[in-house]
């Protein structure tokens, strides 16, 4: 067997080993996952449930479980998510916000946003993340993402895709 041969089946053994490492146990903390992070102060949208003004996230005076969901107006999964979290937001005494890190004024409007908000019955906080700040420190890496923050505002957990009510609620109600 030539030494080449040999590194590439020792790689190949390691990447698979990794692969499953992370299937069985999840990603590596690359910090202390028990404290909160420095709050986040994103604009919100006057809009159906919303007012005009600032959201922090994480609210570290609330003692509410919070929950985010990240989306994007064009994402057909966020519309099709909007049902399920309205019925979660009216099950639970969980804060919601919705979170779109979209450019508006560039390739949406705040007018067409407002809009978009009242045609799938958004009826919570929708908040604007125009650097993806929150969305980098949240890792969303696919629309819709939710996560779910504890009292302390820690994050108890996350998920990308769609989410029935009841995931939704299940989900809440562990981390309260």
């Amino acid at each position: 067997m030539r030494r080449r041969d040999l590194l590439a089946g020792i790689a190949s053994a390691g990447v698979v080993a990794g692969g499953a490492g992370l299937a069985v146990f999840g990603r590596p903390s690359l910090g202390d996952d028990t404290e909160p992070e420095e709050p986040v102060e994103l604009e919100t949208v006057e809009a159906a449930g919303s007012t005009d003004g600032t959201v922090m996230i994480p609210n570290l005076d609330a003692d509410r479980v919070r929950f985010l969901d990240f989306f994007a107006t064009w994402c057909a999964p966020c519309k099709e998510q909007m049902p399920a979290i309205a019925e979660a937001r009216d099950r639970t005494e969980a804060d919601f916000v919705s979170v779109t890190n979209e450019p508006i004024g560039r390739t949406v409007s705040e007018g067409e946003l407002r809009e978009w908000w009242a045609d799938h019955d958004g009826g919570w906080t929708v908040a604007l993340d125009p650097t993806g700040e929150l969305s980098e420190r949240y890792e969303v890496s696919g629309y819709p993402t939710a996560v779910v923050l504890d009292r302390e505002g820690v994050v108890d957990w996350s998920h990308s895709g769609i989410l029935s009510a009841d995931g939704i609620v299940n989900r809440i109600e562990a981390a309260e």
